[in-house]
């Protein structure tokens, strides 16, 4: 009788246990969720690519300082050359108005309405 009671208790465990297994595994193959999963993976491997392409860019920008430094020890450049004096221009006539008015048969010759 023991063993009947045993073997049943058994079998039921067993066919929870394979039950629930099977039931997650349908729900992971749902289409909501291989879309959430694919997303998820997308957006880590767009985290890990930009933590990679900042990395690069800080390796980068510290062996150009040190590459710049070594050519500033190379040739013998200790200060930074003084920036150049502002210029100063000549002032320029004004090129929008003529130095002389062309002879017109209009009486006004900046008036554009010429036909009303």
């Amino acid at each position: 009788m023991f063993r009947r009671t045993f073997w049943f208790t058994t079998g039921v465990a067993a066919g929870v246990w394979a039950t629930t297994k099977v039931n997650r595994k349908l729900k992971q193959l749902t289409p909501e969720h291989l879309a959430a999963t694919a997303a998820n993976k997308a957006l880590d491997a767009g985290h890990r690519l930009k933590d990679r392409a900042v990395g690069f860019a800080l390796d980068v920008r510290d062996n150009m300082a040190q590459r710049e430094a070594e050519l500033t020890d190379a040739l013998g450049i200790d200060a930074a050359p003084e920036p150049p004096a502002p210029r100063r221009h000549a002032a320029l006539e004004n090129r929008n108005q003529p130095k002389y008015l062309e002879a017109t048969t209009y009486s006004d010759p900046n008036n554009r309405n010429e036909d009303h």
